[in-house]
């Protein structure tokens, strides 16, 4: 199986199913020297983790990392940093009813005809299990990035859409909730609507916004390897990503280029920011800005209709322990993908300098 490693200096390699003994991986390129507290890096995780509220799945795992090797005396040696998260709360049996069928919407059947097989508990590697090792690769890029600041949070759940620009929000609020949307009165509708949503046994979808605050100028290939492409191949890797949009997005197309052009300053800023701090494909040094959409989750814990091993057509029900809404657990997953992103560019702007 190909496509198990993200980045080309800053490079991360995961490996790992979400009912196997463990999930894991192996950081390549992070440079030494440099401090690591190893608390954040386990803050970042417990925030991603199951069981944390009662509007995500009830699984669970201490989700504790173990490193093994690339970091001696709290700093980083140069060497590959392997690491590995143990499962200890698998209840494979929760999957058993699927081991013949396959689930609407999600990687059953494309694995078992791409591959030949499939690890049906819990969806192997297709499982969004597997971003964990991102969590924990990206947490050492944001120490690696000190200047740099990456902050997302829950914008839109449902039609249930915060409409309030990212430059009148207090980030700091973001954590204050279970549904991680720094706006508390939205927060607590949205928060009623997951759990409404979870007692008729269906998912809701929504969007995680992203602001990135302190990004150098001169980021970003001007071709192929555009920032701002990179980072919609980072957040498009995510389980459950529909969409990706930067700066002005898809509402740029209503307005005339008069309005939308970002006017220059004498001190090289622009008095407006369309462009969502990229230009070019090249970091401009203003905040970079962007949207992430998830779908809703794929298992429901109603009956369906689905298609069996056989070809025919079979009666079922999800079971197991599911995230009625995923993105509250996918805001550190948001965060760790741009840090890995940022982090290999600045490193191959290094290495272009040499």
């Amino acid at each position: 199986m190909a496509g198990n490693i993200f980045g080309d200096v800053f490079r991360l390699t995961t490996f790992g199913e979400s009912h196997g003994v463990a999930i894991g991986g192996v950081i390549d390129g992070c440079p030494a020297g440099i401090d690591l507290k190893l608390e954040d890096i386990q803050g970042e995780l417990d925030r991603r983790r199951p069981g944390q509220s009662a509007i995500v799945t009830q699984r669970k795992e201490p989700d504790t990392v173990t490193f093994y090797s690339g970091i001696f005396e709290g700093k980083t040696t140069g060497t590959p940093i392997g690491f590995a998260i143990y499962n200890t709360n698998q209840k494979s049996k929760d999957y058993s009813h699927i081991k013949d069928s396959y689930r609407p919407s999600h990687a059953d059947y494309v694995y078992e005809k791409k591959y030949g097989l499939r690890d049906y508990r819990g969806g192997g590697r297709s499982s969004a299990r597997e971003t964990a090792s991102r969590v924990v690769a990206g947490a050492i890029a944001k120490q690696f990035l000190k200047n740099i600041s990456i902050n997302a949070y829950v914008s839109q759940v449902g039609s249930l859409r915060m409409d309030i620009p990212y430059q009148e929000l207090d980030l700091s609020l973001t954590e204050s909730n279970p549904v991680r949307c720094p706006d508390a009165q939205m927060a607590k509708k949205m928060e009623a609507y997951i759990k409404e949503v979870k007692k008729e046994g269906d998912t809701v979808g929504g969007i995680i916004s992203c602001v990135i605050k302190g990004v150098p100028i001169g980021l970003g290939e001007p071709v192929f390897d555009k920032l701002h492409a990179q980072l919609g191949k980072a957040m498009l890797s995510i389980n459950a990503v529909k969409g990706f949009e930067y700066g002005s997005g898809f509402q740029g197309v209503t307005m005339r280029g008069s309005a939308h052009n970002d006017q220059f300053k004498e001190d090289g800023t622009t008095s407006t920011n369309f462009s969502g701090g990229i230009q070019g494909g090249i970091s401009n040094g203003m905040d970079i800005y962007f949207n992430v959409a998830f779908k809703p989750v794929a298992t429901i814990i109603q009956a369906y209709e689905t298609l069996s091993k056989d070809g025919g057509m079979v009666k079922t029900k999800g079971k197991g322990r599911h995230d009625p809404c995923v993105v509250p657990r996918a805001v550190p997953i948001v965060e760790a993908m741009a840090a890995l992103v940022l982090a290999d560019f600045i490193l191959i702007n290094q290495k272009s300098k040499i």
